[in-house]
């Protein structure tokens, strides 16, 4: 079995959260820039067995497409042209951000902390992985 790369795909900066091998566990990786993406992925996918790159989908609250979807069309385009032989699936990410930043309240981060977007978008992808897992084990 190969892990599963969670992408929180953002105009600024992506979240990155991957399974380990067995794919039980999701954990935070990191939170690059987007214009550095596709660069990082090929380093990892080149050190790490990479079986699923799972990508979050916007979407409104009537269920059809976000703003921000216009801007993941042409990275997903060119994530499957690069890695031809790993597929993409995607996830409703709704609230993910909003349940991040009550995950670092809960878990005690000071208001300093709880500032850093980045951290933000990498637990968000932490939790469209999870989410997607839990949904697996159903």
């Amino acid at each position: 079995m190969g892990r599963i790369l969670a992408i929180d795909y953002g105009m600024k900066r992506t979240g990155l959260a991957v399974t380990d091998e067995l794919q039980i566990i999701a954990s935070g990786l990191t939170t690059v820039y987007t214009n550095e993406l596709l660069s990082f992925l090929n380093d990892y996918v080149n050190h790490e067995n990479v079986e699923l790159f799972l990508v979050g989908e916007p979407k409104q609250m009537n269920n059809t497409a976000s703003e921000s979807e216009a801007l993941i069309g042409p990275f997903l385009k060119q994530l499957v042209q690069e890695f031809p032989n790993i597929p993409v699936e995607r996830v409703d990410e709704r609230f993910t951000s909003k349940m991040a930043f009550q995950t670092m309240i809960d878990s005690g981060l000071k208001k300093r902390k709880r500032k850093n977007k980045a951290l933000i978008d990498e637990i968000s992808a932490t939790i469209i992985l999870q989410s997607y897992l839990y949904s697996k084990k159903m």
